[in-house]
């Protein structure tokens, strides 16, 4: 009974997640809405709001699109071989990226759950390299092989991408993966 429930939560709380997003963009569709402006906007009183609220907003359905699929899977990975600290990881991961942004990003409103993936990526792929241990750096490869072309995602390319986000969820993830990297998973 127990490897069930440890399955279904894996399963669920990354579906619960990527099901909120969906339904915020639904009511922002449905209601004529433009919630770009819940996004960080750096260095403003006014943009610190985003910290919270900038990854649970998309600019359109394909951004959507997008970010859910890795949000799933990465997000079901780390609640599956890393459970005891995922929800820590997501935290540190969600709120730390946010705040980078908010201090070093460019001046236009930063949104999305890209952050976020990046962030997982690089938290299971570093896991997989500071454990030493045979699970976990069989995800790292995997990690490596599926989601391995994400990497230009951290270099400044179109003006319309927030880079900033990618680059510091990515460098949260890792920084993750090194101090949790003697937790049980």
């Amino acid at each position: 009974m127990g490897k069930i429930k440890k399955e279904t939560e894996s399963l669920l709380y990354p579906f619960l997640f990527v099901g909120l997003l969906w339904a915020i963009k639904l009511i922002e569709i449905v209601f004529f809405l433009n919630l770009s402006v819940f996004g960080i906007y750096p260095r403003t009183v006014s943009g610190l709001i985003g910290i919270l609220t900038s990854p649970l907003i998309h600019l359109n359905i394909n951004h959507l699109i997008s970010n859910s699929l890795p949000l799933l899977i990465l997000g079901i990975i780390t609640f599956n071989f890393y459970r005891k600290i995922a929800f820590e990881i997501f935290v540190w991961v969600y709120l730390l990226s946010g705040i980078c942004v908010w201090i070093v990003g460019h001046e236009a409103y930063h949104i999305g759950a890209s952050g976020l993936v990046y962030g997982f990526a690089s938290f299971i792929f570093f896991s997989g390299l500071f454990r030493r241990e045979f699970k976990a750096l069989i995800l790292a490869l995997l990690i490596a092989l599926v989601y391995g072309g994400i990497i230009w995602g951290i270099f400044p390319g179109h003006a319309s991408v927030s880079w900033q986000a990618h680059f510091y969820g990515a460098l949260i993830g890792a920084l993750c993966a090194y101090f949790y990297r003697n937790e049980e998973s």
